[in-house]
This record gives C-alpha cells, sequence and structure tokens, in this order.
C-alpha cells in the first residue's frame, strides 16, 4: 500500500476504510492480490447494481471495441447513443406513460445535480431552491449547498445563499406532519423562506441514514409543489435504477417529478449521468450548457444493454424476495443484541442498521472488513450500517454477508462484556 500512500491525496478514504489492493471482481464478489475472497455489501456506492463485470454489459463492450466504435463524441448522433435512447424510452419511459426530455450532463451525479439546479432557477427566474435536513446531493458547488452533512460543509467554501433547508419526512418522529411544516413556511409571507424555483428530494436519503420516505409524504410534497408553481427535483442517483425494487424509486409513490437526476448504476460501471425533464422544461438554447464528456459512449452500450433487466418482471420480484431476507434478519439482529439500542430502516435493497451506541457501527464495519465482507456506513455520525449489494447477488453469498454481520456484532459484544463488563465504544465518527 506504500504507493498510495507517497502519491495519492490525503482525501482517500475507502481505501482507508478497505485497506488492500483489489485486483479483479465479478458479481457479488471482490478478489484481493492475494486472491482473498471478499463479499461487497458496498457495490461501488450505488454504482454497480448490476454486479462486477456484468457479462452481458463485458461482451456488449468488447464488441464495440473490437468494431472501432465511437469512444468520444461531445454531444454528437452516435449509434451508441441512439441504441441507449430507443431503449430508455420504450422500455423504460413508454410503459410507465412517463414523457421526459433526456439531458445527458458530465459524467457523474453531482454534474447531472447543477444542471437540474442551473435549469430551474432559469425556467422559474427564482433562485430559492428547497432541499431537506440529511440530504446528500454531491459536493461541487452547487450541490454542496444542498447537502446536509456538516462534515462535507464549510464556512471558507460553502455557498449558502439560495438555499432553504426544510425538515425530511419524520426529521420530528411520527407525530410531526413536515411536510404540513413546509407548506406552512410557504404561506406564511413572514416565514422568510422565498418562493422557490424547485424542491430537490431524495425518496430513500441514502448518505443521509437509510431515513425512508412514506408515499404520503411524498405525494403531499408533490402537491405542495404544484399548489405554488414549484418544480419537483427527484434525484434518484444512489436509490434508482431497482434499487427500491422499481426501476424509479417513486414509483410506488404515483408521483411525477419535473425532473429526475441519474447516474450511478444507469451506466453499469461506467461514468454516465444525465437529466429526466419534462418538455416543456427543456428551454435551453443549443449550447448553453456543455461539457466535454457529456456522453459516454461506452456507458451508452452498457446501459442499453441492462434496460434488458427490465424488460420482465424477473430482476424486481427477486429484489422483493431479497429484501424479504434483509430486513427481516437485521430486525432479529437489533431485537437479539439489544445493547446496540439499534433500529432498522430500508425499502427494496438499500437498508440501515441504525445502531445507538456511539462509534459501534464503526467498529462493526472494521470487523465484517476483517472476515471479507465490504460495507460502509451512512448518517450524520457514521451511526448506520449500511446493506447495499448488488441486485443480483446470489441468495447465497446474501446471507453469507448477513451471517458475518451478526458474527461482527456478536464478537464485538461478547469481548466488550468480559473486558469491560458492559459496552464502552470509542467514537470513530468523522464528525
Amino acid at each position: 500500500m506504500r504507493i498510495f500512500d507517497q502519491v495519492e491525496s490525503q482525501v482517500r478514504s475507502y481505501v482507508r476504510a478497505f485497506p488492500v489492493i483489489f485486483n479483479k471482481a465479478k458479481g457479488a464478489l471482490l478478489y484481493d492480490e492475494q486472491e482473498n475472497e471478499y463479499i461487497d455489501f458496498f457495490a461501488g456506492a450505488g454504482v454497480l447494481n448490476y454486479g462486477h463485470n456484468n457479462p452481458t454489459v463485458n461482451k456488449a463492450m468488447v464488441e464495440y471495441i473490437q468494431q472501432d466504435g465511437i469512444l468520444h463524441s461531445l454531444d454528437q448522433a452516435t449509434s451508441a447513443k441512439k441504441r441507449f435512447l430507443e431503449r430508455l424510452y420504450y422500455d423504460i419511459l413508454q410503459p410507465r406513460h412517463m414523457e421526459y426530455k433526456v439531458q445527458f450532463t458530465g459524467p457523474t451525479g453531482t454534474n447531472a445535480v447543477e444542471t437540474a439546479l442551473k435549469l430551474v432557477r432559469m425556467v422559474k427566474g427564482r433562485s430559492n431552491v428547497i432541499a431537506f435536513t440529511n440530504a446528500f446531493h454531491g459536493l461541487t458547488m452547487g450541490s454542496i449547498a444542498i447537502t446536509g452533512n456538516a462534515f462535507y460543509r464549510d464556512e471558507s467554501f460553502i455557498n449558502r445563499t439560495n438555499v432553504s433547508f426544510m425538515p425530511y419526512d419524520n426529521y420530528f418522529g411520527p407525530d410531526v406532519n413536515t411536510a404540513r411544516y413546509l407548506r406552512k413556511f410557504l404561506e406564511d409571507m413572514s416565514s422568510g423562506v422565498d418562493l422557490p424555483a424547485a424542491i430537490i428530494l431524495e425518496t430513500v436519503q441514502a448518505e443521509g441514514g437509510i431515513n425512508v420516505a412514506s408515499k404520503e409524504w411524498l405525494v403531499e410534497v408533490e402537491q405542495i409543489c404544484r399548489e405554488f408553481d414549484i418544480l419537483l427535483i427527484v434525484d434518484d442517483i444512489q436509490v434508482g435504477i431497482g434499487r427500491t425494487g422499481t426501476f424509479f424509486s417513486f414509483e410506488e409513490a404515483g408521483i411525477s417529478p419535473d425532473m429526475i437526476v441519474l447516474s450511478k448504476s444507469i451506466g453499469g460501471g461506467l461514468p454516465l449521468a444525465l437529466l429526466l425533464l419534462k418538455p416543456e422544461l427543456d428551454q435551453w438554447r443549443a449550447g448553453e450548457h456543455t461539457g466535454t464528456f457529456r456522453g459516454n459512449n461506452l456507458a451508452f452500450v452498457a446501459a442499453a444493454e441492462l434496460i434488458s433487466y427490465w424488460q420482465t418482471d424477473e430482476l424486481a420480484n427477486y429484489i422483493k424476495s431479497s429484501e424479504v431476507i434483509i430486513r427481516d434478519r437485521l430486525t432479529k439482529m437489533a431485537e437479539e443484541y439489544k445493547e446496540l439500542d439499534a433500529t432498522v430502516r430500508g425499502r427494496g435493497m438499500i437498508y440501515g442498521l441504525d445502531i445507538g451506541a456511539r462509534g459501534m457501527a464503526a467498529c462493526i464495519a472494521r470487523e465484517c472488513f476483517n472476515r471479507n465482507l465490504v460495507i460502509e456506513l451512512s448518517g450524520a455520525w457514521d451511526n448506520v450500517l449500511k446493506i447495499l449489494p448488488p441486485l443480483v447477488i446470489e441468495e447465497e453469498y446474501l446471507v453469507k454477508g448477513l451471517d458475518i454481520i451478526e458474527e461482527s456484532i456478536k464478537f464485538l459484544i461478547e469481548n466488550q462484556n468480559a473486558s469491560n463488563g458492559g459496552m464502552d465504544i470509542i467514537d470513530n465518527s468523522h464528525a
């Protein structure tokens, strides 16, 4: 690992959490240079919904390269882009009766978020945007302004203007309707909250701690947007593309966002980000918002192949059955190991074990890695153990990964009790 310490910036993070050199991967498994096998409950922070080195994708990409397919094209028309747009329109949008234009932005999710923020302000002629507590939308200047976690925000560079934060669903507990709270601020001409151009939200706050918005809350927020002439942006970067059981995470709520931000798994492991926008909002002049890499043709090849997973209900049904396994096992752990003071929440195949014992989640994650399970944390205090395996993980490895979590919890509790006579966990949170 010496070369990484010597040459790579201190900003590196995951290499610190997983201090081995990974060499190859397949499906839900990773292998280091010594051929040790690891189960992946991290999935590239949600990039690898379809697994590492998906065989269908690899075959299509190799054939494309061997045929001298175009790799870089700015926003020119290419055969790869044509095929992706056709698959997206006919297999995803049209069956759901969704009419959206597609804008390819720079290659990462934050590029797409920045594009959405710029466009809603231009269309509405207003600058304010409402975001929610515990939100994470990226770390470039516009995206970080609507990101809530203090770890990423610093007075020296954050732009606090033109953003208002409101409490997310269940922020104050089940007895407070935060959509009604939002409405009150918009109705009150003396609230100090300017009428926004848009409201941006995640239906499940992944980095924020696996906070799940109810269908009722999402519907009410959409109604507020319609009443007050506010655009609704859904950030589906991490929890879209099947993560919650449907292609878009908001489908069960039956809402119709004005804009949808997609990245991560849409490219099958390759950089690709896009903005879906209602046709009437497509008010750009030609070339008004550009980027050198606003269209990765290899990613188009991969994405077009992966859309085939949604031509049947097979994957959606598998996600539902996997969710039952994950939820039941985590619930059992929370009930059995009361020392954790843990709660379980999630949807589909993104779940969190929120551990009240400060610092314990970090200890569990490290012990899991020692037992060859790659898993990360989320939440404001790194207090949530985040279960995010590839959607295509075999049940055998899903169960084995959950076994490792339970074994790690049991090991830590038994050792703490033996050495201290009770729980005494060091706070290892980044905050």
